[in-house]
């Protein structure tokens, strides 16, 4: 059984009690996703780091050594 069989499943038991039916499957994935992508970059500021860019910032490191060194001595 997949996920759209055990959703009209529920559906019908929610019609015969005269419950509100449940949301479709995937309907709040991207909420889910976008939540969830805020509460890590909420706990990153809360450790004192920087909230967005660091993926950028330690590729730049690794691929150019001498050009993040430099930013940083001036």
């Amino acid at each position: 059984m997949n996920a759209m069989h055990q959703y009209m499943i529920d559906n019908y038991r929610a019609a015969q009690r005269g419950e509100q039916a449940p949301p479709q499957p995937g309907l709040n994935d991207w909420q889910v996703i976008r939540e969830l992508r805020d509460y890590r970059r909420f706990q990153t500021v809360l450790a004192g780091h920087r909230s967005h860019g660091r993926i950028r910032a330690a590729l730049t490191r690794l691929l150019h050594p001498r050009a993040a060194n430099s930013a940083n001595c001036g």
